[in-house]
């Protein structure tokens, strides 16, 4: 049996894809630093353990994540593993995009974790630990209505992959996710869809709040099975790199990667309102 690790979390609010990976990990004996902006969020299920000890953190403020790392250097058994998982979205044509809800999306998706690893380094190195960063299939393909969400996952993926080669000399090693689709209250705690006043794309107002909700999202996994699912990239029993895992991963990776341009934009603006915006303009 592989030896019990030290791991702290970010984004470990009930139902969601952090929550389940603390129960996963705390199952088998780690000790798990289950963290969240609102600790209240944090479930019982969690809090009630012996092995997990519920933090305070918020990725977007220095005080807050350096509070966070005296909690982990005071337990006194180092950091094995930092999974950066708390993540923010934002649905809104770009042309309509509020900035300074923009730069909060960024905020937390890219400096945060980059915030965090800073921080926690000293801990990570002298452990040889593992940094697993949270990302998305969104990443590599565009889509309507998601772009900044979307581009900061990007951007987190080259961040990663970045990170990946500066501190393999340091014997810390990192692993990219990059998920598909999973059902979690991410969209529920999106701020709340309303176009601005004569928006251009008012027509197709509709369909882009059922893509603000979720409702037409593709189906997805439970976070309890991709927590099942990723718990070896997680440990590092599947290696370093670039890992691909949840329902429709592995064709937005083929589309990425093999499909003509003019094809896969097509593909991805499918049931996106596009088409009929096109035809009001004409009207």
């Amino acid at each position: 049996m592989a030896p019990l690790q030290t791991v702290l979390i970010t984004g470990c609010s009930a139902n969601g894809i952090g929550s389940a990976l603390a129960v996963a990990l705390a199952n088998q004996g780690h000790h798990v630093f289950a963290t969240a902006r609102s600790p209240s969020k944090i479930p019982s299920s969690l809090t009630t353990l012996s092995n997990v000890t519920p933090l305070q953190l918020d990725v977007t403020s220095s005080e807050s994540v350096a509070a966070a790392v005296k909690a982990v250097e005071l337990h006194g058994t180092g950091l094995d593993i930092l999974i950066n998982n708390a993540g923010s979205g934002y649905t809104m044509p770009l042309l309509d995009v509020d900035l300074t809800q923009a730069q909060q999306v960024y905020e937390t998706n890219i400096w945060g974790p980059l915030r965090l690893v800073q921080a926690l380094a000293p801990l990570l190195i002298s452990c040889g630990g593992r940094v697993v960063n949270i990302s998305s299939v969104g990443a590599v393909v565009p889509t309507p209505w998601i772009g900044i969400y979307s581009s900061s996952k990007s951007a987190l993926s080259n961040l990663s992959e970045t990170l990946r080669l500066e501190v393999a000399p340091l014997g810390v090693s990192v692993a990219t996710l990059m998920i598909g689709t999973v059902t979690t209250p991410f969209h529920a705690n999106e701020p709340r869809f309303t176009l601005p006043p004569n928006s251009r794309y008012a027509a197709i107002a509709e369909t882009i709040s059922r893509w603000a909700s979720g409702e037409a999202s593709p189906k997805g996994c439970s976070a309890q099975e991709l927590a099942d699912l990723i718990l070896p990239d997680v440990l590092g029993t599947t290696g370093h790199g670039m890992f691909w895992r949840g329902p429709n991963s592995g064709a937005v990776k083929f589309v990425s990667q093999w499909v003509p341009g003019w094809l896969a934009d097509r593909m991805m603006s499918t049931g996106q309102g596009l088409d009929e915006l096109a035809a009001s303009q004409s009207k």
